[in-house]
């Protein structure tokens, strides 16, 4: 998108911002008991209030889910695509909309946030195609008996969404249960909740029949627990931290139900020997700041060759300095604010902590102004490894430095952690790239660049990362069961 139509977009987007209600079997319901406020990390003033789903609400949006299940499984797949590339087409025309609600709820610079609401739109139509071709087998066997495996959908899902990517994580599990013929009870998240209220109303506007994708908010522990226990619920998948996801899945092995979790890392960054360090660095720089760091596969361990680590430490710093950093509706602003004041006192607390071990802090290190949530992209260099900033994900601008003599080291640095999601390397030698590819402990790895999986690629981690995998050729497998059936073509 060209400079001038973006800016266009964006004052043409800074709409009032939409109207927050819960959506239960076909309707909406706004005169609920507030749960939360909604607050623009920009400018710290209340946007709005969010209701908060009553146990009876959530009994309803039960029982709606296992009417849903019912209509929606037998709706053949044809005609489930084509309500899904209707809701699609209605969201594709509102991305501003979309966009400027995400930059208001969440703080990230209306170019990232327009780029997250058009790149979400890919997984409804690649789950919606990858839905007409999920075929079933046939099994050769002896004459009069026939076995084939069916593939069906699990039933109703419990889908946990995250703020950070308030409408990419809803579309990657939105788009894959719908797709494979599963309802959806929807807990999104409360401090980002008008953007999955314009997802749900698409579908809504598109014709999807009452129960099959319903939108709660609330007590996120007594959502999640009385979600998880219902015998309605077949699947739970969840975005957000490894302590939640991990509290998530325990009440699911409770009640013998199979889980989807995408959680949190802490990307390591291999930079190894003959590399040119500064290219890096300043590539690091763009990285480092997307979003505010303050996505799961943000570059946040930079572990540097000694060959190259004073250039790129010092080009890394120079570039993350020069980052104007100012309100997301900015057209000139290059990062936005951390989207809480918890998020804000988290990275002051990684800054402090390292800086009471010996790290230098190379660039930024603090608060920006006193109103807002703005925090300086920060460089930290000569990091301990045992500091928080190596072994905590900031979840925010904040990176951490440390030299390394050779590839052995930095892969046991890199692995030493329990988690295993992201990760990237930058390297001249495809010796190294193989040993990387091999070794190095994450689900998804980008070799000379900061680029992430779209929809035709799968997404998640390895070791506490998560279970599972989104998106790609296995897009559907978590929502589908298999059924075997053994069919004599006789009688008795």
């Amino acid at each position: 998108m060209s400079t001038s139509v973006l800016q266009n977009e964006m004052s043409a987007a800074r709409a009032e911002y939409p109207r927050v209600g819960l959506y239960i079997d076909g309707a909406w319901i706004y005169d609920r008991e507030t749960a939360v406020e909604v607050r623009n990390p920009a400018t710290e003033e209340v946007l709005g209030k969010v209701p908060k789903a009553t146990g009876e609400d959530l009994a309803r949006a039960l029982n709606a889910a296992a009417r849903g299940f019912m209509t929606w499984r037998d709706t053949p797949p044809q005609q489930r695509v084509k309500v899904i590339q209707k809701a699609t087409a209605l969201m594709r025309e509102r991305l501003p909309l979309i966009a400027s609600t995400i930059t208001l709820e969440n703080g990230k610079l209306y170019a990232d946030a327009y780029a997250e609401a058009d790149r979400s739109m890919n997984f409804f139509e690649w789950n919606a195609a990858q839905s007409l071709r999920d075929y079933g087998l046939i099994v050769p066997a002896e004459p009069q008996m026939q076995k084939f495996v069916m593939r069906q959908p699990i039933g109703p899902v419990a889908a946990f969404t995250p703020w950070n990517v308030p409408i990419s994580s809803a579309a990657r599990k939105v788009s894959a249960a719908l797709s494979a013929g599963c309802p959806v009870i929807l807990k999104a998240a409360e401090e980002t909740p008008a953007t999955a209220c314009l997802l749900v109303r698409a579908f809504e506007e598109a014709g999807l029949p009452p129960g099959v994708l319903n939108l709660v908010f609330g007590n996120p522990a007594e959502i999640s627990s009385t979600l998880i226990a219902s015998p309605v619920i077949r699947l739970v998948t969840f975005t957000g931290s490894v302590g939640v996801g991990k509290h998530l899945t325990q009440l699911a092995a409770a009640a013998m139900k199979p889980v989807l979790m995408e959680l949190g890392g802490h990307a390591p960054v291999l930079v190894c020997e003959g590399v040119d360090g500064a290219a890096v660095g300043r590539l690091a720089a763009r990285g480092k700041t997307n979003a505010s760091g303050q996505i799961c596969a943000s570059p946040s361990r930079f572990i540097v060759h000694r060959s190259v680590y004073d250039e790129f430490v010092a080009a890394f710093a120079s570039a993350v300095g020069e980052v104007r950093v100012g309100d997301g509706f900015s057209q000139t602003a290059q990062m936005g604010p951390v989207a809480s004041a918890r998020r804000l006192s988290a990275m002051q607390s990684l800054v402090a902590d390292a800086r009471q071990r010996g790290a230098r802090v190379a660039a930024g290190g603090g608060r920006i102004g006193e109103r807002g949530y703005f925090f300086a992209p920060t460089v930290l260099a000569d990091v301990p490894f045992d500091a928080d900033a190596m072994t905590v994900e900031p979840f925010g601008p904040v990176a951490a430095c440390v030299r390394v003599d050779d590839l052995n080291d930095a892969l046991k640095l890199a692995n030493s952690l329990s988690v295993g999601l992201a990760a990237y390397a930058f390297t001249n030698s495809l010796q190294d790239a193989e040993r990387i590819s091999r070794e190095l402990e994450c689900g998804v790895l980008s070799i000379n660049h900061f680029g992430t999986p779209d929809a035709d690629t799968p997404f998640g981690g390895v070791k506490d990362s998560g279970i599972g995998r989104e998106g790609g050729p296995s897009t559907l497998d978590a929502y589908m069961v298999t059924k075997t059936v053994l069919q004599k073509t006789v009688s008795i």
